[in-house]
């Protein structure tokens, strides 16, 4: 409990510096710049936060960014939850590089990340166990969420949500502590000066609700296209082999997303808050669209269009080398998106008087809900950040539809998905999860003798009388298995003085019913075992034997991986 809540106010700390990092570095940035129009000044900055990351990167730090709360889960699933110490520090200084210079990201994943690091680091400095270091991991996210929002509750909630998949009641306080701690700090050092925050000013109605079940099920489309735009588009940088021709390719398209759309610039907040104030207009400053600010009709396509680019931009960002997070994108599209329904609804039907404000609010929850597959963490971030409850009926009903919807077609989040599908995440089931930590090269058995398949039976015979196993892998001169023998297999002949002089190994040998790699991940090795009934498999990797692994060498091995877990 203690050292869960020093992890909440480390966090805190962290997230009091960064923000404070970036708004200062926005602001000597944007001294320089000319609002009154379309200034092209502003153009190259992100360009050159994302080249001096992937520098920084590179050279100093000597890691991949990416998405940190993907490494995050990769790490306390294989990595015994040991974060690197330089993550305590080197996501900060990288993401006040990216979106101080306007990449367009959010800051809360890299908080997320620093804070995890500091949980897992404090927990190897007290010599605490797995389950406690994971634990602290949990801790050091909520603070930084927490701290960021000034939301206690979501901070919690996210920790449980996304980072812990196996949480019990005793382990819920510290978490709580650390949460409340990283929420106090945020509130000591920075007062009002949180990303956000608005007071609810039109109240819900019942007869709201169909709107909002239509609006959930929006964001759950756009939940789904966020998710597979933000995939194809880092796919197709990632095809870019050198990182500083990724950087520059990845950087210029972003600042051509940014001269047609500058509410791409940044984190995008400030376009939250004016939709939020009512004050549209405003998101047409430095745009070639700013003489239309007064058209309905073009305010709904300029929304529409921030709509379909939002996820590029932050694609762009992220896959060109900068570092930041999703979290922010989510939120930003899921305000516009809610601002451009109601918008598009009360310009249809006049008689709907969907209140913008609450449909911003609302549309922040459904895609939060949808990009993160998170609901509860969703609802209670957007509750907190009202100030009440008024609300909490549509964030329930417009969370639940989206997350259902974007499920639907995207089984697993943009976190998980690519650990779950190369089997490095594994979630909701223990007995997957055991396997997955044993590791098939330390239960390799090698001291299995082996026969050259010109060999006769009586040299089998000779090695027969020297070894323990009754299983003798043929193996030919380029090391390669030709087939296995076993003692059955030469009963008939091992006793007949002559046979045993003229008939040759390779005519007594049987091919094994499958064979195993080190490559491979240990639900696959079962499956095969399951499927041939064998005993033993051989292990090949590239083409050449390595030896055998048997059920009884993996059931051992299952069961002091399962003691371990327990005894933590």
């Amino acid at each position: 409990m203690i050292v869960g809540g020093l992890v909440g106010i480390l966090a805190g700390l962290a997230a009091v510096v960064l923000k404070t990092t970036v708004h200062n570095l926005q602001g000597l940035l944007e001294k320089n710049l000319d609002f009154t129009g379309v200034n092209y000044l502003y153009l190259s900055y992100p360009l050159i936060g994302i080249l001096i990351t992937v520098l920084v990167a590179k050279y100093f730090f000597k890691e991949h960014l990416g998405h940190g709360i993907t490494q995050i889960l990769y790490v306390i699933s294989k990595r015994s939850s040991i974060i690197a110490q330089s993550k305590m520090y080197s996501r900060m200084i990288t993401s006040a590089i990216t979106v101080g210079f306007g990449g367009s990201v959010g800051l809360e994943a890299p908080i997320v990340v620093t804070g995890s690091a500091i949980g897992s680091n404090l927990g190897r400095l007290v010599h605490l166990n797995y389950k406690k270091r994971t634990l602290l991991i949990g801790c050091g996210a909520a603070g930084a969420i927490s701290a960021i929002f000034n939301s206690p509750i979501a901070g919690v909630i996210f920790a449980i949500e996304v980072i812990l998949t196996d949480v019990t009641i005793s382990m819920f306080i510290p978490i709580l502590i650390a949460s409340v701690t990283g929420s106090l700090i945020s509130l000591s050092l920075l007062g009002d000066g949180i990303l956000f925050h608005f007071k609810q000013q039109d109240d819900f109605a019942a007869s709201d609700t169909i709107s909002y079940i239509l609006l959930g099920l929006l964001c759950g489309l756009v939940s789904v296209y966020f998710t597979r735009v933000m995939s194809k588009v880092e796919s197709s940088l990632e095809k870019i082999k050198d990182s500083f021709a990724r950087a520059a390719v990845g950087g210029i398209c972003l600042a051509l997303v940014i001269l047609l759309f500058p509410p791409m610039y940044g984190e995008g907040y400030e376009t939250i808050k004016l939709l939020l104030a009512g004050k549209e207009a405003e998101i047409f400053d430095r745009s070639f669209f700013s003489s239309f600010e007064d058209s309905s009709v073009i305010l709904i396509a300029f929304l529409f269009f921030i709509m379909l680019m939002k996820p590029v931009a932050s694609a762009l960002t992220i896959g060109a080398g900068g570092s930041g997070g999703i979290f922010a994108p989510s939120l930003f599209l899921g305000g516009v998106t809610g601002y451009f329904y109601a918008k598009v609804m009360n310009w249809l039907v006049p008689s709907l008087e969907i209140s913008p404000s609450n449909a911003t609010l609302v549309g922040m929850s459904g895609l939060l809900s949808g990009v993160l597959h998170a609901p509860l963490t969703a609802i209670f971030l957007i509750a907190e950040i009202t100030g009440g409850y008024g609300l909490f009926v549509p964030l329930m009903l417009v969370s639940a539809l989206a997350f259902s919807t974007i499920n639907y077609f995207e089984k697993y989040s943009l976190y998980t998905k690519n650990l779950i599908e190369k089997g490095d995440l594994i979630q909701h089931d223990k007995d997957k999860v055991v396997l997955s930590l044993i590791n098939l090269k330390k239960i390799i058995e090698k001291d299995l003798l082996q026969i050259d398949p010109q060999a006769t039976v009586g040299d089998l015979v000779e090695l027969v009388k020297k070894s323990k196993r009754n299983i003798f892998p043929v193996v030919n001169d380029q090391q390669e298995l030709v087939g296995i023998i076993t003692l059955d297999d030469i009963r008939e002949t091992m006793f007949d003085a002559e046979k045993r002089q003229e008939i040759l190994v390779n005519q007594l040998m049987q091919r094994p019913p499958a064979s195993v790699s080190t490559h491979e991940k240990m639900q696959s090795v079962m499956n095969k075992f399951e499927l041939t009934q064998a005993w033993n498999l051989p292990v090949i990797d590239d083409g050449k034997y390595i030896g055998f692994v048997s059920k009884s060498s993996i059931f051992n091995a299952y069961r002091m991986k399962l003691k371990r877990q327990n005894r933590d």
